[in-house]
């Protein structure tokens, strides 16, 4: 079948708009914690514009307002969910610290 003789279907899928995340009464504050934590991975990255579905000027804002939590310890900078892994670089360096203490015996 040519592309010129095929029917033109239109998609029945109705479309719902979605609510925008931040609600125009809500503020952009360092200290509204349930409102920064909806855009945090759950490394402690700042979620980028296109996932959040914010304007940049709400992008621009919640990205001071995080940044100025974290300075403040209201959020951490990381959050380490992998213990394993903080195990693992700890005890390579005390390996590179026992290995240089060998070196200066010798020499």
């Amino acid at each position: 079948m040519d592309k010129s003789k095929r029917p033109l279907i239109k998609s029945k899928r109705s479309f719902r708009r979605r609510l925008p995340p931040i609600q125009p009464g809500d503020r952009i504050d360092y200290r509204n914690m349930s409102l920064i934590s909806r855009f945090i991975s759950e490394q402690g990255k700042i979620l980028s514009r296109r996932v959040n579905r914010l304007t940049l000027k709400q992008q621009r804002l919640l990205t001071i307002a995080i940044k100025q939590a974290r300075i403040l310890s209201l959020l951490p900078f990381l959050n380490n969910l992998n213990n394993e892994k903080q195990f693992e670089r700890t005890e390579s360096t005390t390996r590179t610290a026992s290995f240089s203490t060998k070196n200066k015996k010798w020499n």
